[in-house]
């Protein structure tokens, strides 16, 4: 069952996903609360996971990660198991940043962080290598970002 946000809750969720550094006296004065009841309404916000997590987004060029790799993994069919364990294997590998399992011709989606296409191919040999159900990766480069955004659009707060 979704969690009962008010206008209020729906404003601060707004505010912490554009800056999740700001302070509860900067979302109180913004919105016209207490401070104490944005504190008390933040920390309901974090104990019922409606705030996952909070983190820092990096520059991946800065960082020297600069090639992002869109994965199209193909599994055989009827061995869902194949699913779960690879969720499980991916869990521990920081490259693969985020995977969607789809409809289409591809079952799971990857998105994969490397510094080069050579550290892409050793990972996906690995894939391989530890998931043997997986038949088939299908991949595309990309070339520009031209936007990368976790933001969860809230309809309430929207003009």
């Amino acid at each position: 069952m979704p969690a009962i946000l008010d206008a209020f809750d729906r404003k601060i969720l707004v505010l912490v996903q554009r800056d999740c550094s700001l302070k509860a006296e900067a979302i109180a004065s913004q919105l016209g609360l207490s401070t104490s009841a944005v504190q008390k309404r933040l920390k309901r916000l974090r104990s019922d996971k409606i705030i996952a997590a909070e983190i820092a987004v990096l520059d991946q060029a800065v960082v020297g990660r600069p090639m992002t790799f869109i994965a199209a993994l193909e599994i055989e069919r009827d061995n869902y198991d194949t699913v779960a364990r690879f969720r499980e294997w991916a869990r521990h590998v920081d490259a693969i940043q985020q995977i969607y399992y789809v409809t289409g011709s591809a079952d799971l989606i990857a998105i994969i962080t490397t510094r080069d296409v050579e550290s892409y191919d050793r990972l996906t040999a690995e894939v391989m290598k530890g998931n043997p159900m997986i038949r088939r990766i299908t991949t595309n480069v990309v070339l520009n970002t031209l936007k990368t955004s976790l933001f969860v659009p809230l309809e309430d707060t929207e003009g």
